[in-house]
């Protein structure tokens, strides 16, 4: 196997006997070397971290501003007397539904959550 660049840092851990033990035998089953075992690990996890928690930073963003759309839209209807709000009525409700826009998100995912774990 042709290395892509010139390895020339380490990081290294201790592990017990039985642990390098478990190691070797994921690394065997991947058909992997325990170096090319572990630093996949290693990045892989981080990688992987590091995507779910922008996902659902991206998740929840998108989650409020839906949320924000439907608020404004629900708030924002004709007067009875059908004249259509001014300007400075739909900047203040603007204002007001960006204020809580990722709270009311933060608080659906919860829920949704919540709800998942107890149907299990």
């Amino acid at each position: 196997m042709v290395k892509a660049s010139l390895r020339t840092k380490s990081v290294g851990t201790k592990v017990s006997d039985a642990e390098y033990a478990a190691l070797e035998a994921r690394a065997r089953a991947e058909n992997l070397t325990l170096s090319e075992w572990v630093r996949a690990a290693v990045l892989g996890s981080s990688r992987t971290e590091n995507a779910e928690a922008a996902d659902a930073l991206v998740g929840e963003v998108l989650l409020s501003e839906v949320l924000a759309l439907r608020a404004l839209f629900l708030n924002l209807r004709p007067l009875p007397d059908h004249a259509v709000p001014g300007e400075a009525e739909v900047r203040a409700e603007i204002a007001r539904v960006d204020a809580t826009k990722m709270q009311r998100a933060r608080e659906r995912l919860a829920a949704q959550k919540k709800a998942s774990e107890a149907a299990r």
